[in-house]
């Protein structure tokens, strides 16, 4: 089994502390990510998903928690030159192609700009080259990095993020709903395209959306949010297979099908939280109950998961 290259230990992400509107955006969740493979993040809009990803590389100092990567704690105090170091080998690609990208800025400082400031290029025609290799890697071509960002489309932007985020060699990326933007044609494309730089680059991935079907598709593991919370985590499969929290069960069902008679007689089904009726005092944790496949569960659902799967 490979390494593990991100822990998030009980992360919170509080907004407006001590305020009649504070707002726990991220509760305490907990998991890892193994080196090379793709963690997908699903949930509603507003559960806390892109906060999550933005707490991690460290664009908001967390609350509490740890993040650890490759051991070491993103948000403990760090030198200048340490997050230089650790700024290189996180990178993200964002949600909106169209606000990502500096709309006075050419594509080719666009996409040097992370070599500039971390000095990948020993002069003017080192830097070129290394943009003009990085727009073909993301299916450009050279030509374009003399343009501006208004005179692509959404998905030839996104492609100019990617080639950004390439730029300065990562470990690891958290793509922050990547393709929610995008025409149903173009996710695709910019999804085959993620999956085909992994295995070149042998990069790790946590991939943000509420499209689960897509992130079935490219997932290796799947993470469940719930207002701040983890509900479930498990491999692709096996959460399609045997979801086992209500909320999952709720989400799965609302994914389209393919075929109309199907998709008239898709049955959803609604996540109503109270119908836990948890008792006072009971505690409510991710349990593992089976290897590999957990749920926030109290320890009376626990017993009945474990003996759903058995």
């Amino acid at each position: 089994m490979a390494e593990k290259i991100l822990e998030v230990k009980n992360l919170k992400q509080h907004f407006n502390i001590g305020k009649p509107n504070e707002v726990k955006a991220v509760d305490g969740i907990t998991f890892d990510i193994r080196e090379g493979e793709t963690f997908g993040l699903v949930g509603e809009s507003g559960c806390g998903k892109s906060t999550t990803g933005r707490t991690i590389i460290r664009l908001y100092d967390a609350t509490d928690g740890q993040v650890l990567f490759n051991g070491e704690n993103v948000h403990g105090k760090k030198s200048k030159s340490e997050l230089k170091k650790f700024n290189r080998k996180m990178q993200m690609i964002f949600q909106d192609p169209y606000a990502s990208l500096n709309p006075r800025m050419k594509v080719e400082d666009i996409i040097a700009e992370g070599i500039d400031i971390h000095g990948l290029a020993k002069d003017k025609a080192e830097r070129k080259k290394k943009v003009h290799d990085l727009l073909e890697t993301v299916g450009l071509n050279k030509e374009h990095a003399g343009r501006y960002p208004h005179e692509f489309s959404g998905g030839q932007r996104q492609r100019i993020g990617i080639a950004r985020a390439l730029a300065v060699d990562p470990d690891f990326i958290i793509a922050d709903e990547p393709i929610s933007a995008l025409d149903v044609s173009i996710q695709a494309q910019v999804v085959n395209l993620l999956q085909k730089l992994q295995k070149e680059k042998n990069l790790t991935y946590l991939f943000i959306a509420h499209d689960l079907s897509m992130v079935k598709y490219i997932s290796d593991r799947i993470g469940v949010m719930y207002f701040g919370n983890m509900v479930e985590i498990a491999d692709s499969d096996e959460l399609y297979k045997n979801a086992l929290h209500p909320y999952t069960k709720s989400l799965l069902s609302a994914i389209p099908q393919p075929d109309p008679h199907s998709e008239r007689n898709r049955k959803r089904v609604e996540y109503n939280p109270s119908v836990h009726n948890y008792d006072e005092g009971e505690e409510l944790q991710l349990r593992e109950v089976k290897p590999g496949h957990w749920v926030r569960c109290s320890e009376k659902e626990f017993k009945q998961y474990q003996n759903q799967l058995s």
